[in-house]
């Protein structure tokens, strides 16, 4: 990759899984009456037609990961897990006094922290408390994220026969020496006995997440790393960005040096290299940072154009409504975004007091609507429209404007009512999505907030 254009478009750049992005944020203008009104408008349109979707935020981890900026708690004690499992049903069933009909499920994912902390008996509890007021949908969608050190057979048997059919392991890297750097001891054979024991059970789609840029990492561990997934033959994977981010996440980060972190050029060089390997092995480009082979529900999915980006990273499909579930989770109604307490004890506090445990939120107005839509085609397609009046909105020449620079480095493509992203501009779509983001142009933040691009 030309390093010019690297040293030229590495700058802060947010990830674009919302927009507006969290920052930028009205909070002001958000109630929690109004999350209500538009959870019910969005759940009447859609729920008969799409269903909806479930993100459920585990956060219990028995140990720290210095690469990770989730929101967790580190603890041991497995006496957590009761009171949280209740807290988040009792979170659910506020949910369920506000719709009109049963809720049809087509996507669940359960994240963290880490979901194989929990029993399998707690998880069924869970899983089991939830469907009890639901429907599922015919053609859905179930996953979770396991941790290969603490995935029992048990767990990957319990999950399938609740009807879970995709699974994914973060990995990162197989280096002992970045390993220890980022506290995620883990060894080829524990992935490998998971990643084993997950298609022997029947899930369709097992996907290793992998992490270039970390601390201590070289060109050959990265090698090292994809010739070891390639072994094991994931339906996908994601091949993320470290994002250093230590004036965020504090002293998680702080275990190793700023210079111990691969930068600029030699931080590409592994994302360039790593991809030629995937694509040579069959692995194909999807979305941002992720590729799949072309078996892969979404792969299908992102050829057919239906493939989606929310707050749960890529889905094979899009619901309207997606409701976040338990500490820090985010909701998106469409019209609205809605933010749970951060802190275990304020969850639990406000959910005593019968009532959903939102701490902040943005209503999207129609110009966020608009810009929504195009990052949104971006993300997941790599093009966007404005053919469509629907579509427009005024400050597009200027936009446009903004993208000729990127043109002529060979980035994209501009046409009088459409752009299209080139194979050269993926790793920069960052970049270009920023040329869309009005509220990021109307008032640039004072202080860094964003990850570097690359």
């Amino acid at each position: 990759m030309n390093t010019h254009l690297i040293q030229k478009y590495n700058i802060p750049c947010p990830r674009y899984t919302s927009y507006p992005t969290v920052p930028y944020w009205e909070e002001d203008k958000f109630s929690y009456e109004k999350w209500l009104e538009t959870l019910q408008q969005s759940f009447a349109e859609s729920n008969s037609t799409e269903g909806i979707s479930l993100y459920i935020h585990l956060p219990f981890c028995e140990s720290l990961c210095t690469f990770c900026g989730c929101n967790k708690r580190i603890t041991k004690q497995h006496s957590v897990e009761t009171p949280y499992i209740d807290a988040v049903l009792k979170e659910w069933n506020l949910y369920c006094t506000q719709f009109q009909s049963k809720p049809i499920l087509k996507e669940i994912h359960l994240g963290g922290g880490t979901p194989t902390f929990f029993s399998t008996e707690n998880l069924k509890k869970l899983l089991n408390g939830i469907f009890e007021k639901s429907e599922i949908a015919q053609e859905h969608e179930f996953s979770f994220e396991g941790h290969p050190n603490n995935t029992t057979r048990e767990h990957l048997q319990t999950l399938y026969d609740l009807g879970f059919r995709r699974v994914s392991f973060g990995v990162q890297d197989y280096s002992p020496t970045v390993q220890k750097a980022i506290h995620r001891i883990q060894s080829f054979e524990n992935v490998k006995q998971v990643t084993d024991w997950s298609r022997e059970i029947g899930y369709t789609s097992v996907s290793h997440d992998l992490i270039f840029g970390l601390p201590f990492q070289q060109l050959e561990d990265i090698f090292d790393t994809i010739e070891k997934t390639i072994y094991l033959k994931p339906d996908r994977l994601a091949f993320y960005s470290y994002a250093h981010v230590p004036w965020i996440k504090g002293n998680g980060q702080r275990g190793f040096k700023d210079e111990d972190v691969p930068k600029d050029e030699q931080k590409r060089d592994m994302y360039e290299k790593g991809k030629q390997l995937l694509l040579k092995k069959g692995y194909l480009e999807i979305g941002m940072d992720h590729f799949a082979l072309e078996s892969d529900s979404l792969y299908t999915s992102y050829k057919n154009n239906a493939m989606h980006r929310n707050f749960m990273g890529y889905t094979s499909s899009k619901t309207q409504l997606m409701i976040g579930l338990g500490v820090s989770s985010i909701g998106d109604t469409w019209y609205s975004f809605a933010q749970n307490e951060k802190t275990i004890e304020e969850y639990y506090k406000i959910l005593e007091q019968d009532k959903l445990p939102i701490t902040r939120g943005h209503l999207l107005n129609n110009e966020d609507l608009v810009i929504r839509k195009h990052i949104l085609d971006l993300m997941c397609h790599f093009q966007t429209s404005w053919e469509e009046p629907e579509n427009y909105f005024p400050e597009i020449a200027e936009t446009l404007e903004s993208l000729k620079e990127m043109e002529s480095d060979g980035l994209v493509i501009l046409h009088p009512q459409s752009i299209q992203v080139t194979e050269a501009g993926i790793p920069f779509i960052r970049n270009i999505c920023m040329a869309f983001d009005l509220r990021l142009k109307r008032k640039s933040p004072e202080t860094r907030l964003f990850s570097m691009a690359i």
